[in-house]
């Protein structure tokens, strides 16, 4: 069944478009300095705020775009930097990178360290670099008191190990994939996991159940825009907008209301990401 925009940002009454308005969807990873964006970043903006999403997490990926996150994040209302580097960057970083990222998180504007962790989906990319470079993020991010937004992709056993070897304060399992049994240790260590355009699809089950039988306090929205699009985008740009669709969708798998889902997984993000309400720049 095709889904349309949800009804909440309808009016409906003051006490409905309070408790609208004092949870709009936060998406919680979306690379809006990503290239695919620079020929119209405004008007995507545009049209996400237009349907109540109003907080963006913008994860850097490596040294490079550390500046662009940041800049973003300073003349842009709405958007959070997070700063680290992906486990598919780590072949081309060195020492230096993260003694830059250290500084940069020193200054207090990120939100969280990431993207980091695991890829052992991709071949070709040196394991044991990929862990020495996760591991070392780990512990900047507990040397400044921050949680981290994780990449795991068929590494979660991995990431796992290294979340208890180093303990940090939590965060966010992006894209999460994993076991119910799996789940429940990144929750047991503090993270909530985040589900996206992957839960539209039909074929999609092991997702699917797991965000219709997961703790609702636990589940955090996001798009990864511009990738992994929603059924209805399949093959296009993924945008920021189609949060809103997507919590539509959880909404119906799990038999709850849209605004019990905006409500819960915009309370579960600042949860995750305590320093969301932190401004930097000119936000």
């Amino acid at each position: 069944m095709a889904l349309g925009w949800p009804s909440a940002h309808r009016a409906r009454g003051a006490g409905g478009l309070k408790l609208f308005l004092l949870s709009v969807l936060i998406d919680t990873h979306i690379h809006l300095d990503a290239a695919e964006f620079d020929p119209d970043r405004a008007e995507v903006l545009a049209r996400a705020h237009a349907v109540g999403v109003t907080g963006f997490v913008v994860p850097a990926v490596d040294r490079a775009s550390f500046a662009r996150v940041l800049e973003l994040a300073e003349t842009t209302s709405g958007i959070f930097p997070a700063l680290g580097i992906h486990p598919l960057y780590v072949d081309d970083a060195d020492e230096s990178d993260l003694d830059a990222l250290d500084s940069l998180l020193a200054q207090g504007c990120a939100v969280a360290v990431g993207e980091i962790g695991l890829d052992h989906h991709v071949p070709g990319f040196d394991t044991a670099r990929q862990e020495a470079f996760f591991t070392a993020q780990l512990k900047l991010a507990r040397r400044h008191g921050l949680p981290v937004i994780l990449h795991v992709r068929r590494a979660q056993d991995a990431v796992l190990a290294a979340l208890r070897k180093t303990r940090v304060m939590g965060g966010i399992a992006h894209a999460f994939n994993g076991s119910f049994q799996q789940a429940e240790a990144f929750i047991e260590l503090g993270f909530k996991l985040g589900f996206g355009g992957a839960a539209t699809f039909d074929g999609s089950r092991r997702i699917r159940r797991l965000a219709t039988e997961l703790p609702l306090d636990v589940i955090v929205l996001e798009t990864d825009a511009p990738d992994m699009p929603p059924a209805w985008m399949h093959g296009e740009r993924n945008v920021p907008e189609n949060i809103m669709r997507i919590a539509s969708a959880i909404a119906g798998l799990r038999g709850l209301s849209f605004e019990e889902i905006v409500l819960a997984t915009s309370g579960n993000a600042r949860m995750a990401l305590p320093l969301l309400e932190k401004r930097c720049g000119n936000f």
